[in-house]
């Protein structure tokens, strides 16, 4: 059957989102066939939008599917949790739904395709076989599965491995390829949580060999590489070892812009889980002082090389790395927000780059990204304007997957979460 989206406000996703007003959506099957006005519906289901607004689906570039997002008062040992909960079959069934749901919450939210980018052994590639094959509701996913880190390094035995030579990245890279992987993501600096003194954020772990042996046999398979650097010296060794995308950033300089320009690589932005540490107090966040200077520098430094790459033309996409602290997997909408505010863009620009820009990153905006005929219908229909107010975006009127029309669609927010983060919104 055909179905009709009728007097739709549509944003179709051109550079700074304009609006037609009065337009008539056509779906068959997956399948966008036709967009305009005045079109002939007699043989569709007719869904009439009274106005509101028709848009492309979101697309969240940087996801951990292992965690809600919710603050613990504790630091936990995550290497330990995971040991753990894999130790048997039940609690391994159990973890894998709990991802899967996640997944699930991710598009009810309006985000119709994920890139995950460490997770827990091959449960992301699962869920997305199961997604893909209709046996779970959820995005469009493209997964590393679990990162490669090293010893003592970011993530290291949760959602990375741990590598001690090349010989073993060029193994784990195989592998990979082997049980159908979409990218690789390697952990080359150390992180905010794991830093043990102020001003050493995004410390260098990862031996460059190993990022360019990496990098080569990722590349021999036909496999991108992504990689988590929050220093300026790590995201130069991505960059001059055959990385093809810096996930979150640091502070620019004249050297690390030409690299970027050199290698043709990307930015992929992740504002959400460092404006807790530089808008929240550690009574807050649960931070310590450590902590909370080490997240405000990174947080600087993400905005800062946003900001640099954007002036100087270098791709620019958006995720919200979520499970991180204050990160959930309904909220990618305020990463939008985040981009907008603090790197000085506009509303529409953000929604551009959330939907347009990381289609284009991925590969896959022949397909999807933009409503236009002949395009996968991803549809993401809210009630009011996103160009005036990106927080339009958290509620939710209609999601469309695939041609899979869900209404009204509802996800279980973490009430501490959106308190805290809707002070920021003024």
């Amino acid at each position: 059957m055909k179905t009709a989206f009728i007097n739709a406000s549509l944003l179709h996703g051109d550079k700074e989102f304009e609006i037609a007003k009065n337009q008539i959506i056509i779906i068959e099957d997956e399948t966008i066939i036709k967009v305009g006005e005045d079109l002939d519906a007699n043989d569709c289901k007719i869904i009439d939008l009274k106005g509101k607004y028709l848009m492309p689906g979101l697309i969240n570039m940087h996801v951990h599917l292992a965690g809600s997002g919710k603050p613990s008062k504790k630091k936990k040992d995550n290497a330990k949790l995971v040991k753990t909960v894999m130790s048997n079959p039940l609690t391994r069934m159990v973890v894998k739904n709990m991802c899967a749901n996640f997944a699930k919450e991710e598009l009810l939210s309006g985000v119709t395709t994920i890139r995950t980018v460490g997770g827990i052994k091959n449960f992301d590639s699962l869920i997305r076989d199961e997604i893909n094959a209709g046996k779970r509701i959820g995005p469009r996913i493209f997964t590393s599965d679990e990162a490669i880190s090293v010893k003592g390094g970011h993530m290291a035995g949760s959602v990375a491995i741990e590598v001690d030579t090349e010989s073993e990245a060029i193994a784990y890279v195989a592998k990979a390829k082997e049980r159908n992987s979409d990218l690789i993501k390697l952990m080359i600096t150390g992180g905010v949580l794991d830093a043990e003194v102020k001003g050493e954020p995004g410390a260098m772990k990862m031996d460059p060999k190993i990022v360019k042996a990496a990098c080569d046999k990722a590349h021999e398979l036909n496999l991108k590489v992504a990689a988590h650097t929050e220093s300026s010296e790590g995201v130069k060794v991505a960059l001059r070892n055959g990385v093809d995308s810096i996930e979150h950033g640091a502070k620019p300089d004249e050297e690390m812009i030409t690299l970027f320009k050199e290698t043709g690589s990307y930015l992929v932005t992740t504002l959400s889980p460092a404006v807790p540490f530089n808008f929240f107090s550690k009574e807050v966040n649960n931070a310590s002082e450590v902590d909370l200077y080490n997240g405000r520098l990174v947080f600087e430094g993400i905005r800062d090389c946003a900001i640099a790459a954007l002036e100087n033309g270098i791709p620019v996409g958006l995720g919200n790395d979520t499970a991180c602290p204050f990160v959930t997997h309904y909220n990618f909408w305020r990463e939008l927000y985040f981009f907008a505010k603090y790197c000085d863009v506009s509303n529409g620009f953000a929604l551009a780059t959330a939907t347009k820009r990381n289609a284009e990153l991925l590969g896959i905006d022949k397909q999807v990204g933009t409503i236009e005929e002949g395009k996968i219908a991803d549809i993401l229909i809210v009630e009011d304007n996103p160009l005036e107010d990106l927080r339009a975006l958290s509620k939710v009127n209609y999601v469309v997957s695939r041609g899979h029309i869900i209404h009204n669609p509802e996800v279980k927010h973490i009430k501490e979460v959106d308190k805290q983060l809707d002070t920021l919104f003024n």
